[in-house]
Formats: structure tokens, C-alpha cells, sequence
């Protein structure tokens, strides 16, 4: 019964910190434009942001955008009636479009600087 309350016990305790460990979305945001022109972060023709060097905190930075992008993307989809790939295409090529130069995107699979 005692290992049984202890698993309990550390269940509880994991369920409650991982979100903690989770970056925010606005704390995404925030670093966003540094990581991209540092070179860590990139646009993808799929409209998702990917890691060009996985350097610092660029890998949760790149998660919790994406995720709201996926999120955005999906409302959008369900709102016209249209797949889901429709909507990341177009989105991807408005972000590559608008990238600075100096900044990463990805075009025929490899990195290019604008």
C-alpha cells in the first residue's frame, strides 16, 4: 500500500511539473525574432518554424510556436472547408516570403541564408 501512495504521490508531482518545464507562448514569442537572426530557428515551406543549430533553448522556442501556428492552422482549415496541408503551404511560403534578409529558411531540403 506504501509503494502504492509513493507512485501516487510521484505521478501527481510529474503531472504537475512538466507543464512548468513547458516554454509559454508569449515566452516563445519573445525570443522568436533573437533565435532567428542568431541563425537558430528557421522557416520551413511547411509553415512551421524548424531548428537550423540546436543551440540554447531554440528547440522549445520552435515547439511552442509551432504548436500555436498548428493550432491556427487547423481553425483556419476547419473554417473554409479545406485541408489542413492547404493551409501550412500557403503559410509557408508568406514566411519564407517575408523572412529578412540574413535570416534561415529551408528550400530543397537545406538551410539557405537570405
Amino acid at each position: 500500500m506504501k509503494r502504492i501512495i509513493q507512485t501516487a504521490a510521484f505521478i501527481l508531482a510529474l503531472g504537475v511539473a512538466l507543464p512548468a518545464l513547458a516554454m509559454g507562448l508569449e515566452e516563445a514569442k519573445q525570443q522568436l525574432e533573437t533565435a532567428k537572426q542568431q541563425g537558430l530557428l528557421g522557416e520551413t515551406p511547411a509553415g512551421y518554424l524548424d531548428v537550423v543549430r540546436a543551440e540554447g533553448n531554440a528547440r522549445e522556442v520552435a515547439e511552442a510556436i509551432n504548436n500555436a501556428r498548428r493550432e491556427e492552422y487547423t481553425r483556419i482549415a476547419e473554417k473554409h472547408n479545406i485541408p489542413v496541408t492547404q493551409v501550412e503551404t500557403v503559410a509557408g511560403k508568406k514566411a519564407i516570403e517575408k523572412t529578412p534578409a540574413g535570416q534561415f529558411v529551408l528550400v530543397g531540403g537545406r538551410w539557405i541564408k537570405k
